[in-house]
């Protein structure tokens, strides 16, 4: 007899387990099916981003991080470091570490919570008058369960390129990018956005050179133009990243000695030679297998699912959060959805505003922005102005030796709304979350500007470029 609930997630990334989480806070019977394993052969929660993808990531960015500040930065304040090495094997077991923890944590929240996790891959295959039914098939017989409701949540993929196999050996995706046994003598990147620069960041700091071919003529074009250019100028200056844009890839032969990359820039043909090479060129969303024809479920051309403002699909009942509906490909927003989707089905009223969700990309500087750019709003004709302010002036930047970057803040024309907020700084993930709450709230540059910000912090930056838009910062 196939096991009933009233919820079932498929997937257990960021989106999935949060909504199974929430769905049993509500007091619903909640299942999730998740057939991640580890290397091991260990069944694991938490999908790519706990896995591969955010959290290992950001651990080994810290490492990078860590070693560079010993073999460069910490002269200026007068700490001598002479003999310091990088033990690959440790900085990865420590991320492993960190992975694990987390994902350990989530078998925990699942058993506080009452929710079952169904081991295997999760396939709609029909309706009875339970509900929807899904067959779940793991390392035993396949069996059935059926739920009233179902939550889509099964993420994205790394998008590969045609000719080009990735083994995650020689030719990696973001899995085998972050399990490099050493460094390379030279990397290889496809792809300069946010994968390709944080990859290519963390085995830079290690010592391996970089080179990172773009396909488009612009740099971070997603980001304000402001933003981009001043990025440009550190990641290719100091940071010694060699990204080549434009550049078209053609064949790509790999061999006992390494990858050799033929491209095309500026009308000439050109070559790379790099030890090992990561394609970073997007993810796709992972719809492969959901059984999506056997219900009638939509899923566009480009793999999503069809949804509306509140995630809901064509099909009663059946909802689809996080990467595999439109929208930002972003933990936080599949999170926040999934909380949306449990509490809509509990008959709570609750939405999800896109239009505040923060980006980030995690190099240093850390890149983060909520809203609209300087260049979209010039599109869309909507008058505005402009405030701006450098943390070179700023006394807390100044003392933590960071003072790279500014804060913009880009508010209308005539009602003074924030309409935009970039950031590029080394904590500009953390200084970003007062300008989601002020957008959230529709709050204007000078509620900002009146509000009393400690000193000496970072977040004065933003304080002042609130000041700015009026042209009116005190400290400039």
């Amino acid at each position: 007899m196939a096991q009933t609930f009233d919820v079932i997630v498929i997937g257990a990334g960021p989106a999935g387990y949060i909504a199974a989480i929430r769905a049993a806070q509500l007091g619903m019977k909640s299942a999730c099916v998740e057939s991640w394993k580890t290397p091991q052969g260990e069944g694991a929660l938490g999908g790519t981003c706990l896995n591969v993808g955010c959290i290992p990531s950001k651990a080994l960015l810290e490492s990078s991080e860590n070693y560079e500040r010993v073999t460069r930065k910490f002269e200026s304040h007068g700490i001598s470091v002479s003999g310091a090495k990088m033990d690959v094997a440790r900085m990865m077991a420590r991320k492993e570490a960190i992975v694990a923890k987390m994902t350990k944590g989530i078998e925990y929240l699942f058993k506080k919570n009452g929710i079952a996790w169904l081991r295997g891959h999760g396939t709609l295959i029909g309706k009875s008058a339970n509900g929807w039914q899904i067959e779940v098939k793991g390392d035993g017989p396949a069996e059935t369960a059926e739920a009233k409701a179902v939550i889509i949540a099964t993420g994205s993929k790394a998008r590969h390129l045609p000719g080009i196999p990735v083994d995650n050996e020689t030719i990696c995706d973001n899995v085998g990018a972050l399990a490099f046994k050493e460094v390379p003598k030279r990397l290889g990147v496809i792809g300069a956005g946010v994968i390709g620069l944080e990859l290519g960041s963390v085995w830079r700091r290690l010592g391996a050179q970089v080179t990172m071919l773009e396909a488009l003529p612009v740099f971070l074009g997603a980001a304000d133009e402001s933003v981009s250019k001043a990025a440009w100028k550190i990641f290719t200056g100091r940071q010694q990243l060699d990204i080549r844009l434009g550049a078209q890839i053609g064949k790509v032969d790999a061999g006992k000695k390494g990858v050799t990359v033929e491209f095309e820039q500026d009308g000439k043909g050109q070559r790379l030679e790099c030890d090992k090479l990561v394609v970073a060129v997007g993810r796709v969303p992972n719809t492969d297998g959901l059984g999506a024809e056997n219900v009638g479920l939509k899923i566009d051309a480009r793999g999503f699912i069809e949804v509306d403002a509140h995630c809901r699909s064509n099909l009663h009942n059946i909802f689809a959060i996080g990467d595999v509906v439109r929208g930002p490909m972003l933990a936080h927003k599949g999170e926040e959805e999934g909380v949306m989707v449990a509490e809509l089905i509990a008959g709570q009223k609750a939405h999800v505003n896109l239009d505040t969700i923060p980006w980030v990309i995690y190099t240093s500087p850390e890149i983060a922005w909520v809203g609209r750019t300087e260049q979209q709003l010039k599109e869309e004709g909507t008058p505005y102005r402009a405030g701006q302010f450098p943390f070179t002036i700023n006394g807390r930047a100044l003392g933590q030796d960071e003072t790279e970057g500014f804060v913009k803040m880009l508010a209308h024309a005539k009602t003074d709304e924030i309409l935009g907020v970039h950031i590029i700084n080394t904590h500009a993930s953390e200084l970003i979350a007062e300008a989601v709450v002020a957008m959230e709230f529709r709050a204007c540059s000078e509620d900002i500007a009146r509000i009393v910000h400690a000193h000496p912090s970072l977040s004065e930056v933003l304080h002042e470029a609130a000041l700015a838009v009026d042209n009116r910062a005190l400290n400039m």
